[in-house]
């Protein structure tokens, strides 16, 4: 019986002893959240897994492995969803801003269009403002029938621009009659002064029958000492537009018009100098620049002469020196004249400057002259001389055709 129940024993102790059963959780109600829902998952799943053989069972590293892809693969899930729903609008959103985008910038081209339209039409309504506010001046023009004299006279300006950095101009007017232009006349320059005053008159000897073809031109310009003149404004006067037997005398707008077209000669600077104690005149011809061209080869051969002359009768003649081949020739001569104080107020100074030619005669390239008689920067250079004696005056000279100034000089002096 011992023995029997040994064996008993025994039998029972080696048979595997089954687990008890653990009581299993609830179900969850249906109104907990999808947390709760994952935790009783993830809990009844390690309880069968504990269930398992032991032989069956699956390392915890698997285990972790396999749990961290499902969850992995859950996140991705619920990415795509948020994706899918959201995305979509902000993608629509964006369209919609894009395609409004093009609306508006195709409304934008428009309105640069207009906007260019807009900047012409402003552009014109300032360049006819800009000729409308070039002011006005105030002459008169008178035919002698018996004389067969036309006399022009320049009264005044008013409300000419400003052309200096200072917020003024140096204004002076010019006179000469269209198509020839062989003479011309020139005011005295009004200094720092935009409503000057002239009073001035000149007269251009013409007869009757030739007055109808011609144009009268009135140029209001701005002295430069240093540069060349610049053109405020121009008045035009075909002499068949009005009755000439009556005196003409009005106001009128200057209008836009540029220098007259003419030949270009060329400028030269001039120094003078004058000391009243010792009666002496320096004249120094410094340089000239862009002379026109008189050699085949697009050159000149350039020199300046001189003539001193008073009351109409030559005194003293000098030279310059040739250079060669240039149309901006630097000099800087100097020649020294005997003129006493009381004779300075009647002289001339007659400036020429040639084409040196060895084989023929020499060519007249342009010429000036200063002093008594002249007329604008030719009177203005010698006035400023006196006005400032022993002191060196430079002045620029823009060079005229020959035949004007001889014309010039041989006319009865105002």
């Amino acid at each position: 019986m011992r023995i029997a129940s040994v064996g008993l024993r025994t039998r029972r102790a080696a048979e595997p002893v089954e687990p008890e059963e653990e009581p299993r959780p609830p179900p969850p109600p249906p109104h907990l959240s999808s947390h709760h829902n994952f935790d009783h998952m993830k809990s009844k799943f390690m309880n069968e897994l504990g269930h398992l053989p032991k032989h069956s069972r699956m390392p915890m590293w698997a285990v972790g492995a396999i749990v961290v892809v499902v969850l992995a693969l859950a996140g991705c899930f619920a990415f795509c969803v948020f994706k899918k729903c959201f995305g979509e609008k902000k993608k629509s959103k964006k369209a919609r801003e894009r395609k409004g985008g093009g609306r508006r910038r195709k409304k934008g081209d428009q309105g640069e269009g207009d906007g260019e339209q807009k900047e012409d039409g402003e552009k014109s309504e300032k360049e006819k403002a800009e000729q409308e506010n070039l002011g006005k001046l105030e002459f008169s023009v008178d035919y002698n029938f018996t004389d067969g004299g036309l006399t022009v006279g320049v009264l005044q300006a008013q409300d000419l621009p400003a052309m200096d950095i200072g917020g003024t101009s140096d204004p002076y007017v010019k006179v000469y009659l269209l198509p020839d232009k062989k003479k011309k006349f020139e005011t005295k320059v009004q200094r720092k002064n935009l409503s000057p005053v002239f009073n001035e008159t000149f007269t251009f000897k013409i007869p009757y029958a030739e007055l109808g073809g011609k144009t009268l031109v009135l140029q209001v310009f701005d002295f430069d000492r240093f540069g060349k003149h610049d053109v405020i404004g121009q008045i035009t006067i075909p002499m068949n537009s009005f009755d000439m037997a009556q005196p003409l005398h009005e106001w009128r707008d200057l209008e836009n018009g540029e220098k007259e077209e003419e030949e270009k000669l060329g400028d030269c600077c001039i120094s003078l100098r004058y000391v009243p104690t010792a009666g002496k005149l320096t004249v120094c011809i410094m340089e000239a620049k862009n002379l026109k061209k008189m050699d085949v080869g697009g050159l000149s051969d350039p020199f300046v002469k001189i003539v001193l002359q008073h009351n109409g009768k030559r005194l003293k003649k000098k030279k310059t020196t040739v250079k060669k081949n240039t149309l901006n020739p630097y000099f800087n001569e100097s020649f020294s004249f005997e003129i006493p104080f009381g004779q300075i107020q009647k002289v001339q100074l007659i400036v020429t400057v040639y084409d040196y030619d060895s084989l023929g005669s020499n060519d007249a390239i342009g010429k000036i002259f200063i002093g008594y008689g002249a007329t604008g920067v030719g009177l203005r250079h010698w006035s400023d001389m006196l006005a400032n004696p022993r002191r060196p005056i430079a002045q620029w000279h823009t060079l005229q055709p020959e035949e004007e100034v001889d014309a010039a000089l041989k006319a009865p002096i105002r």
